[in-house]
């Protein structure tokens, strides 16, 4: 499913982003632009709210809504390698490259087929004030907002995820921090996911999602595609490391592991030079 607008400008907006190294940076052009007071008040809001009973009947219809939504967006995605995620039983960081709004639905599906009924995903605070069904999701499908504020990670955030793993459940956090629309490539990472997996000593488990071009068209600029997600053996924490030695070895492995995945999928090196195939399904 294609969300959002203005996809030509999103993809010169890659380009220039691929061929300048920022690998990181936002993007999108229709995303909410927020002022700093507005973040913190979207953070008071979830955190405020998220224990009380209105929130909790309306997760459980968010995430009966995102599970149709799953099944109906993966209905031909295939999964390889779903033993090496379902061998880590108590709980893990889940590292994926981000390239849709709804590619979080394939590591779902996997999630259910690994036997576990929910994945909560860290995604940033604007998502929350996105407007319609998808801010809906966002604001009640099981999503940890990520935001600048030091005092609302350190005190609050790093709180959540702890008590998620500790009960062993599967947290998705992408390392690539932003979204590129249908970006074959997997980015260089960020530090951040590791650091909470070392921290809390459970494995990542990293992801890369393959995207095939369909023949059949969604719009006039864009073919359908299909996901191949590929699954990766658990990283696990070293036990003569600190938090920071673990969680820098630990996204260098990832990170190669994705790349082998790449390469292994699309049957070619991985370099950063801006081609026209980086995009799925663009015509």
């Amino acid at each position: 499913m294609i969300i959002g607008n203005n996809k030509e400008l999103v993809i010169a907006n890659i380009k220039k982003a691929a061929e300048e190294g920022r690998f990181n940076e936002k993007v999108e052009v229709d995303d909410p632009n927020l002022t700093s007071e507005q973040k913190r008040a979207i953070i008071r809001k979830y955190f405020n709210n998220r224990k009380s009973l209105k929130y909790r009947c309306l997760n459980m219809i968010a995430v009966m809504i995102i599970n149709f939504v799953t099944l109906v967006e993966n209905r031909n995605t295939r999964i390889i390698g779903i033993e090496n995620l379902k061998s880590a039983k108590n709980g893990a960081v889940i590292t994926s490259n981000h390239f849709n709004p709804l590619d979080n639905t394939a590591i779902r599906k996997c999630v259910r087929k690994a036997g576990h009924k929910r994945l909560f995903i860290v995604s940033q605070e604007t998502n929350l004030a996105m407007k319609g069904i998808i801010g809906f999701i966002m604001n009640y499908a099981d999503i940890i907002p990520i935001s600048s504020s030091s005092e609302y990670m350190g005190k609050y955030f790093e709180g959540i995820i702890h008590k998620l793993l500790k009960r062993r459940h599967y947290v998705l956090i992408y390392p690539e921090q932003e979204m590129w629309f249908n970006y074959r490539k997997p980015r260089p990472l960020k530090r951040g996911a590791y650091f909470y997996a070392a921290k809390n000593n459970v494995p990542v488990v990293p992801c890369f999602v393959e995207i095939r071009k369909l023949k059949q068209k969604e719009t006039e600029q864009f073919y359908r595609v299909q996901f191949v997600v590929h699954i990766m053996p658990p990283i696990y924490p070293e036990h003569d490391k600190n938090v920071r030695e673990n969680s820098v070895i630990m996204m260098q492995k990832d990170y190669e592991l994705k790349k082998a995945a790449y390469e292994r999928a699309y049957g070619k090196k991985l370099t950063y030079k801006f081609e026209k195939t980086d995009i799925a399904g663009w015509i």
